[in-house]
């Protein structure tokens, strides 16, 4: 399966989950809204975070979702690398298996 592929497939899959659950959905898009634009850091710092929570959690779907927002906020490969790099410092062997899948996901998507 391709990046745009999974891209694809998890916004079907969250549009189910918004039609079943719209209350919980909802609020949970505020609370990203709310942390995304308050505080101190900027957007794509905050991306960059939630990038290597993705790769040390393991989540394709979350990868695929940061690294798409990432490219469109500007971000350099060199960038992303270098979270990749802290990802597998905190995360160990895992976490390096999925900066490998979210280096070839920067690559397919920044095309």
């Amino acid at each position: 399966m391709t990046w745009q592929a999974k891209l694809d497939s998890t916004r079907d899959q969250l549009r189910g989950l918004n039609k079943t659950i719209p209350d919980t959905t909802r609020a949970f898009g505020a609370l990203g809204k709310a942390v995304k634009e308050g505080g101190t850091l900027d957007f794509k710092t905050k991306e960059f975070v939630a990038l290597g929570i993705a790769v040390v959690k393991q989540c394709d779907a979350c990868i695929a979702l940061h690294v798409e927002t990432l490219i469109k906020s500007g971000a350099s490969r060199d960038e992303v690398s270098d979270v990749l790099a802290m990802s597998i410092q905190m995360g160990g062997g895992p976490a390096m298996m999925y900066a490998a899948k979210a280096l070839e996901c920067f690559d397919e998507l920044a095309q």
